[in-house]
């Protein structure tokens, strides 16, 4: 009988947590082709908890996987016109609670201020490893990136 509960226990946090939704919005207007570049805004990097810098670490991989060229913010002043044109400004987001983590990448086109895409991956264990929540809602967003901004 004991058994049974936890078999059944088990079952339902299985489901639950390939129950997470994540998801990729794109404005009507884009054209996402256009874009090679994308620079990370108000990151933080020297600023945050040394235990979130690998969570960083794993953003960044996840925007370079894509088709997308990271450039250092300080560095867009040396891209020509045509390059600026072409760049996406990213903010994101980690929300992590009890009941799942939520990673999100916002684009912003860098000459309009326009917001272009945004991606969105979550993952719940329901609260049993929180650490394993955000790994998996990074996994989860780097797939809308790639899915959004496919390698050609």
């Amino acid at each position: 009988m004991n058994k049974s509960i936890v078999t059944f226990l088990l079952l339902i946090g299985i489901i639950a947590s390939s129950c997470t939704t994540s998801k990729s919005v794109v404005s009507q207007n884009a054209n996402l082709s256009k874009y090679e570049y994308a620079s990370i805004i108000n990151n933080d990097t020297y600023h945050i908890p040394a235990q979130l810098m690998e969570h960083e670490i794993q953003l960044f991989d996840a925007i370079e996987e894509s088709r997308l060229k990271l450039i250092n913010n300080m560095r867009i002043g040396e891209l020509t016109p045509t390059q600026q044109s072409k760049l996406l400004m990213v903010k994101y987001g980690v929300d992590v609670s009890d009941e799942q983590s939520v990673v999100t990448v916002n684009f912003i086109d860098y000459l309009t201020g326009r917001p272009i895409a945004s991606c969105q991956g979550t993952y719940t264990t329901l609260g049993f490893d929180v650490d394993a929540d955000i790994r998996g809602a990074i996994k989860s967003v780097a797939k809308q990136i790639a899915e959004t901004f496919p390698k050609e």
